[in-house]
């Protein structure tokens, strides 16, 4: 069922109907009478929406389309695909109108700076022998790290014993993006 009322051309008003096939006119049933006819698709308007994305320590700035009355908010998923450089998912980390805003829809967006969650970098200090050593390596945004679960990096092999969260506080477990820091104990 379609979220719409559409005008039925039998029933003589607007009813609830049902997709049959889409295209670049849909072909639809009125629920009430059953009729099948076609109606025009509405076009959304795109805009150029500038999304400047950090990625472990440098920024790369695209121009992607998205439709002007699409809402964006900061700490949303954004994917970017302008077509020339790679896609990239993202979490919207601020929007630019005229300020700084929480919410804003594209077309009054003016930039969005966002950060690329896809393949982050993951930073680890691991304790071992009195000294504390400092690794980082890059890892797919969606990986799980889990306190007291065992990893190795670098010739260290240590436990998980905590995770520093971007949103401030610890867990006992998190993806790789809302991570800032792990520490780990050598084993």
């Amino acid at each position: 069922m379609l979220e719409d009322q559409i005008f039925c051309p039998t029933c003589g008003e607007d009813t609830d109907h049902a997709l049959i096939k889409s295209g670049q006119e849909n072909l639809v049933r009125c629920e009430n009478c059953g009729t099948v006819h076609s109606v025009q698709k509405k076009r959304e308007r795109l805009v150029n929406l500038r999304v400047i994305v950090n990625q472990d320590r440098r920024s790369l700035s695209y121009f992607i389309k998205i439709p002007a009355q699409e809402m964006l908010h900061v700490g949303d998923e954004l994917l970017v695909d302008d077509g020339v450089q790679d896609v990239v998912m993202t979490e919207i980390a601020s929007i630019e109108t005229d300020r700084r805003v929480e919410a804003a829809v594209a077309e009054a967006a003016k930039t969005v700076w966002a950060r690329a969650t896809d393949e982050v970098p993951l930073k680890i200090s691991v304790y071992r022998s009195g000294v504390t050593h400092s690794l980082k390596t890059m890892v797919q945004g969606d990986e799980t790290v889990e306190v007291g679960e065992t990893r190795e990096l670098d010739g260290y092999r240590f436990n998980v014993v905590k995770i520093k969260l971007r949103s401030e506080g610890f867990a006992d477990t998190a993806e790789a993006k809302d991570i800032v820091r792990v520490w780990g104990r050598e084993i």
